[in-house]
């Protein structure tokens, strides 16, 4: 239990800045009216397209807050609050196996642009993942940025977990090969490819990922697979634009959200989890080992409203 409320104090610092802008934002609708009207609504939706929830989910957000008011006969603006906080969890919540990975032979691909922190969230996680005596192995296949080998080799380093790696400018998907025969000959648990982000030629990185799901369909059949979409949260709707163009050439079953600790756009993860259907399972806010924390939407919820 003391973890848990740990971690829940370091998810509150972590999202200061996303909780003043929002929290402040959001009190002084709930302070200002006293009884639900469409001023009300008009009000509450702006607030919430303006904290880069967006326009879809904020409307998706609304009319299920209307309903509620409604079929529970609510007045009074007050007491819609935590109707608000409820709908905006069940917009969120991660399916039970979200994280099922973690008991099965599993592979996970880490796509997304450079600078949003894949390669440091592929070594957070195998730190974490090492702590809970899983057998890890990182494969360096992103070969296209200068020093993201050389990181990763650092970051397998700092988490005490091998690594499979070529030089620069290599085929990552013979990379991947090389890994995944590493992988079973070592019986791994579980093996994170660091993959390359380039979304400016979409072809190449769809060939690329094909070569790179292929050989893991044929090599490692009976491997459990995600691929895991990595956005820095201080771009707002920019990572969900992201998001959407990666899913249009992979098929992407978990969100990373990093770098929520530096800004006050934290709402784009409610967005990204509701439009994309894809659950976030993992968000960063912080630096160190430990800020690479697994997902939880009441917690993420209760930390934005600031109870």
């Amino acid at each position: 239990m003391s973890e848990k409320k740990g971690f829940f104090s370091k998810l509150k610092s972590g999202l200061s800045k996303t909780r003043t802008s929002f929290s402040s934002g959001i009190n002084s609708i709930f302070s200002g009216f006293s009884e639900i009207d469409d001023d009300f609504y008009e009000e509450l939706e702006e607030q919430l397209v303006m904290a880069d929830i967006g326009v879809d989910t904020t409307m998706r957000i609304m009319e299920d807050l209307r309903h509620k008011v409604k079929e529970e006969k609510i007045k009074e603006a007050s007491a819609c609050r935590s109707v608000l906080k409820d709908t905006i969890k069940d917009q969120m919540r991660v399916q039970e196996d979200a994280y099922s990975f973690e008991q099965k032979k599993s592979v996970i691909l880490f796509i997304g642009v450079n600078g949003v922190g894949k390669t440091t969230s592929v070594g957070k996680l195998a730190g974490q993942l090492k702590g809970d005596g899983k057998k890890v192995l990182l494969a360096a296949a992103d070969t296209f940025r200068a020093g993201a080998i050389d990181q990763l080799k650092e970051w397998s380093a700092r988490a005490g977990v091998d690594i499979i790696a070529g030089q620069e400018g290599s085929d990552p998907a013979a990379i991947v090969y090389d890994a995944v025969a590493a992988a079973k000959a070592r019986n791994t648990d579980i093996l994170l490819c660091d993959t390359a982000g380039r979304l400016h030629n979409k072809k190449n990185l769809m060939a690329e990922l094909h070569k790179i799901y292929k050989i893991i369909a044929s090599e490692y059949a009976d491997a459990h697979l995600e691929t895991w979409i990595v956005v820095d949260g201080t771009t707002g709707q920019n990572a969900l634009v992201q998001a959407k163009q990666f899913g249009e050439a992979a098929d992407i079953t978990g969100v990373v959200l990093t770098k929520l600790d530096g800004t006050a756009k934290g709402g784009i993860a409610i967005a990204i989890q509701s439009e994309l259907e894809v659950p976030v399972k993992y968000i960063g806010i912080g630096e160190k080992m430990g800020d690479l924390q697994k997902f939880d939407a009441d917690q993420f919820v209760d930390a934005l409203f600031d109870d």
